[in-house]
């Protein structure tokens, strides 16, 4: 007869764990979406307007933000614990963040 092994990875301490591990994500993608909300929102009047470099700014630091936040996500801990979703955000905002950059 043998015995079921303990597992480390208990599925009543993954909430908590989610939790966690979720704050600095959280704390990384908040300034990246109001980055890149503020870099989509900026319309500069002409091609010499300072908004313009603004702009291209809040978009590329929400780009920074945003793969620091992916970097983090892509270790062993943060994978095995939290949802494939925590890609999906961070991803999009990117992206939304870049074309804004390119195209100001």
């Amino acid at each position: 007869m043998r015995l079921p092994r303990e597992n480390i990875d208990l599925p009543e301490d993954r909430g908590c764990l989610q939790w966690v591990l979720g704050i600095p994500l959280v704390l990384l993608y908040a300034p990246a979406a109001l980055s890149c909300w503020a870099a989509v929102v900026t319309q500069p009047d002409s091609p010499y307007d300072r908004l313009r470099e603004d702009a291209r700014f809040l978009g590329n630091f929400s780009v920074v933000l945003c793969l620091m936040g992916l970097l983090i996500t892509i270790t062993p801990v943060f994978r095995r614990t939290m949802g494939r979703w925590w890609f999906a955000v961070p991803f999009l905002i990117a992206t939304v963040a870049y074309f804004r950059a390119l195209t100001v």
